[in-house]
């Protein structure tokens, strides 16, 4: 198969992932003084905050996004977070911080957090069949296309992606694309050898990025150790919270947000707790980051980190002049955050206000029967998680001993309500609420399942608590710790990877090949079209089948580079239409002349009685004198224009 990669090459991608998402974060947040596990959190967000403006920035200011910009902007961000840490350690200087954790307690976390990653990334990897399939949903060719045209071009636009699909007098959406821009950047280090194996290797490694971030947030809390280990474990495992996304789109971005949206929670109270440049720096840029991941993902953050707030000024004891003061402290970040984001804010108003039609989502419960998905982990899967759900149930008989991570309860009430609504509701209120999620309950069960997760992450911690207090004092607290994790690992089969796996295997594969959206047959054809095309030449194709692939399997343009179809240009318009008729409409002739196309590559056509292919005018193709056909096989034929 055509995207089948080798073993080196999964390994080359797989460390540049790591290098590209660790290295720019790694040393910013050093600068900014973090350390330990807040810095193995921040890293990858701070990462993807450098690249989501370098690449906006860049274009404003006509450069191209590429390694070298990406490194410049690095090294100003670098500067910047170390003048602010120096100030701050001369005017403010931190105090020390108690030490939460023993030494054997890091090991235990550093265990669980490895292995949640690592069943995550089986889990990913055994549903796609092989690093380097090509996802089959419609969401995926956006990204794929996009990857390449930044690669390719050096555009770090938030609008130049979309000029793959609406060129010309089209109007191409902004778009958030900080994954994108990094992506980029991977692909070309590894050699540009595959847009298919870059956007897997990342989907792969987003469980454990979640896990991750859950990790941190229970250290900023000062959580047990055992805690922070559970909830790793717990996160990896529910269906709803990345898997299911996976097989459908794949939602690249909104996943992306969703690993680090737990951050949003750590940056806030170390800011609140301690206000100060350096903390504030770390704050503005994490906001930031998210925001340039995808413009619901800051959304999803205030809803998930919101309650801590609540938390802060509405607890006993807790006194009421801190909601003043945390308003006046969060004043100059909320100021600084638009002035360094304006051009995303923007954009993200203009598509808000703009004519890009909004229709949700049908409905797809009773409010009732939403509610008992998310608490038996069960959507649209035969099989509850009831592991999970029996973790769950712990978790709330124990609730009270979360402590200062009891708001954590609010943010689940909160999401999952909001889940319940969307899955059951279309009202204009609803529609409204759930306008930055496309009114996508996918998207909501995913949000919803992660504070869940971490409640039952909770429960099993408490469980080990616990058996600690009613056995005898000789039962070491370590190998009890041990005995409940991995007795949770092992009874839940793995952390349900297996089945997790199978979930994210239709959106990547099936029985039949021949049966997918994008069949390996098509996927050879866009190949040897970029064996026969030269560059600038562009091919005719239809916006339904596999095709649209095409510019990121082999970077020859397409006059349909996505299955979107909303307000296409006029020539896209006219040449679906009128396509054949080339010999006697100079209409159409001119709109071939103005797009240099040379080539036309038809994907597999649809079964009767559907018409072959969504675009009139590309029925009936063969035998015409200006086509001469050069390629075919059982899935997709390529013709040459000779006209």
């Amino acid at each position: 198969m055509p995207s089948e990669p080798t073993l080196l090459s999964e390994v080359a991608s797989l460390a540049v992932c790591l290098l590209v998402l660790g290295l720019p974060g790694l040393v910013t947040g050093l600068a900014a003084g973090l350390r330990g596990w807040r810095l193995a959190g921040l890293t990858p967000l701070l990462s993807y905050a450098i690249g989501g403006l370098a690449g906006p920035w860049t274009a404003a200011m006509g450069l191209p996004f590429n390694a070298l910009t990406y490194a410049v902007t690095t090294v100003v961000f670098v500067a910047v977070a170390f003048g602010l840490r120096r100030l701050t350690l001369r005017r403010w200087p931190p105090a020390a911080e108690p030490r939460a954790w023993s030494a054997r307690g890091h090991w235990v976390v550093a265990a669980c957090l490895l292995l949640a990653t690592a069943l995550g990334f089986y889990a990913a990897v055994h549903g796609m069949g092989h690093l380097g399939a090509i996802a089959q949903g419609g969401d995926a060719p956006y990204a794929a296309n996009g990857v390449r045209y930044i690669a390719t071009t050096g555009d770090g636009s938030l609008f130049g992606m979309g000029t793959l699909n609406w060129y010309g007098d089209g109007k191409p959406p902004f778009y958030p694309n900080a994954y994108h821009l990094l992506a980029a950047i991977q692909y070309s280090l590894t050699g540009e050898t595959s847009i298919p194996l870059t956007l897997d290797v990342n989907t792969a490694l987003l469980p454990g990025l979640l896990a991750l971030s859950l990790v941190v947030l229970v250290r900023e809390f000062r959580g047990r150790a055992v805690l922070a280990g559970a909830v790793a474990l717990a996160s990896a495992a529910p269906v709803m919270s990345t898997y299911e996304s996976m097989s459908r789109g794949p939602l690249y971005p909104f996943l992306l947000g969703l690993a680090f949206t737990p951050l949003a929670a750590v940056v806030l109270r170390r800011y609140l707790d301690r206000v100060a440049p350096d903390t504030g720096f770390l704050l503005v840029v994490s906001a930031v980051g998210l925001l340039c991941i995808h413009s619901s993902t800051l959304f999803g953050a205030i809803l998930f980190a919101g309650p801590l707030l609540v938390q802060r000024w509405f607890s006993p004891g807790r006194r009421w002049r801190r909601f003043g003061h945390d308003l006046l402290a969060l004043l100059p970040i909320a100021v600084v955050s638009v002035l360094v984001a304006w051009l995303q804010l923007f954009g993200a108003l203009g598509l808000a206000s703009g004519n890009l039609p909004y229709l949700g989502w049908p409905i797809e419960y009773r409010a009732t029967a939403a509610i008992g998905a998310l608490l038996g982990f069960q959507h649209f899967e035969p099989q509850p998680q009831l592991w999970l759900a029996a973790a769950l149930l712990l978790g709330f008989i124990f609730f009270r001993r979360l402590g200062d991570l009891r708001w954590i309860g609010l943010t689940a009430l909160i999401t999952g309500l909001a889940y319940a609504a969307v899955a059951s509701s279309n009202s204009p209120l609803v529609m409204a609420f759930s306008r930055p999620w496309w009114d996508d309950p996918f998207r909501f069960i995913s949000m919803a399942i992660v504070p869940l997760a971490f409640i039952a992450g909770h429960g099993i911690a408490s469980l080990q608590a616990w058996l600690s207090e009613h056995l005898p004092p000789r039962a070491p607290a370590v190998a009890l710790a041990a005995i409940v994790l991995l007795g949770f690992a092992g009874v839940t089969k793995g952390l349900y990877a297996g089945t997790n796996g199978d979930r994210v295997a239709p959106g990547y594969r099936s029985a039949n090949p021949h049966d997918q959206n994008i069949t390996p047959d098509e996927e050879a054809a866009m190949v040897e079209l970029g064996h026969l095309a030269k560059p600038g030449e562009w091919a005719m194709n239809d916006r339904l089948d596999g095709t649209v692939w095409t510019y990121a399997l082999t970077g020859v343009r397409t006059v349909a580079a996505h299955d979107d179809g909303t307000a296409p240009p006029s020539d896209a318009l006219l040449l679906a239409r009128h396509f054949k008729e080339y010999e006697t409409d100079p209409q159409v002739r001119a709109a071939v002349k103005r797009l240099n196309i040379h080539w036309v590559i038809l994907g597999r056509p649809a079964a009767p009685p559907h018409p072959q292919y969504s675009s009139p005018g590309l029925v009936g193709l063969a035998g015409l004198p200006f086509l001469q056909q050069v390629y075919r096989n059982p899935d997709a034929v390529i013709y040459r224009f000779t006209g």
